[in-house]
């Protein structure tokens, strides 16, 4: 019987379809509560035909000590920042993942942290909760400009919802459309600098690679207007920390709000938590009951669709075939 590893906590924890769908396939399932780190996922490996996993460390080492039993890699979701494909590819390990699935919910989760952001609804709502009738004056987004890096899935859906919010609409990144961009009205803006500088908001939803890390940084993110708004639903290491501290301790930020950190979750000292003009939410981004049943039996579907010796929906490394048994 095929042993699989089964470590994400928004599969495991949210009811619907795909429980079903990987209760048929027959494996002998073993569960753990990722993200797991690189010393927990080398204790494990080495007992397990198949991973279904999350935001776990897999690493050139942890793959290395998985093979020979190792046959695939099954990544619930779209990001693929913790898992070394590049070793994956060497050590000739299959990676299937799950794209087109979560675009909606974290293009709404978004709007939820812009929203609460400029309209301190956070902190009204605890003032409230605490019997304290105290009003803070707001702002409005209509009108202003939403400058968007990663012009993907989702930051074509963030596109769509903030042109009904009547913004204007700035992109960045290496993938464009022209026709969607020319019917909704959306400007390309080549140069980094540039797009910075004409950002009420900046929503950042590109992926972490060598390139984007501290794509926001000490230099840059002084060219923001000062009172902008960032909104990262990517990745935490996107925004270099001490930084984004700096920008919003100067007020030159009016507020950080996100779904990510760079540590996941974080220290208790991380610099982050606590600031006045942070919102922070547990990486809830793609959590919806419609998205997890989604990815979830995506994520199911690749893995047995594979092991049938089938194609599966989405291959990150498609060079690489079935391993020999």
């Amino acid at each position: 019987m095929t042993r699989v590893l089964l470590t994400t906590t928004s599969f495991q924890d949210t009811p619907g379809v795909h429980h079903d769908l990987l209760a048929k396939a027959g494996f002998e399932l073993v569960r753990e509560r990722g993200p797991l780190s690189e010393a927990r996922m080398l204790e494990l490996a080495g007992q397990f035909d198949a991973y279904l996993c999350g935001d776990d460390a897999l690493t050139r080492a942890v793959i290395q000590k998985s093979l020979p039993r190792l046959k695939v890699i099954s990544k619930y979701g779209i990001g693929l920042d913790r898992i070394d494909v590049t070793a994956a590819t060497d050590l000739k390990v299959p990676v299937l993942f799950t794209p087109g699935v979560n675009h909606t919910t974290v293009a709404e989760h978004t709007f939820a942290l812009l929203l609460a952001a400029v309209r301190n609804l956070v902190t009204e709502a605890n003032y409230v909760a605490k019997g304290q009738w105290t009003r803070i004056t707001g702002s409005e987004i209509c009108g202003k400009t939403l400058a968007i890096v990663g012009f993907g899935r989702i930051g074509k859906e963030v596109a769509v919802r903030a042109r009904a919010f009547g913004m204007k609409v700035i992109g960045y990144g290496n993938y464009w459309d022209e026709d969607f961009a020319r019917w909704h009205d959306i400007t390309r803006v080549e140069n980094f600098d540039d797009l910075l500088r004409q950002a009420d908001f900046l929503s950042l939803h590109t992926k972490l690679t060598p390139q984007t890390k501290h794509l926001i940084n000490a230099r840059n993110i002084k060219l923001l207007r000062r009172g902008a708004v960032i909104v990262n639903c990517a990745r935490g290491e996107i925004v270099e920390l001490d930084a984004l501290v700096a920008a919003l301790n100067s007020k030159h930020l009016l507020a950080y709000a996100a779904d990510v950190l760079d540590q996941e979750p974080p220290p208790a000292n991380h610099p982050l938590l606590g600031l006045p003009n942070v919102i922070l939410t547990p990486h809830i981004g793609s959590r919806t009951h419609e998205s997890v049943q989604r990815q979830a039996s995506c994520a199911v579907e690749n893995l047995t669709l594979f092991l049938a010796g089938k194609k599966p929906i989405a291959q990150a490394n498609p060079e690489v075939g079935a391993r020999s048994t």
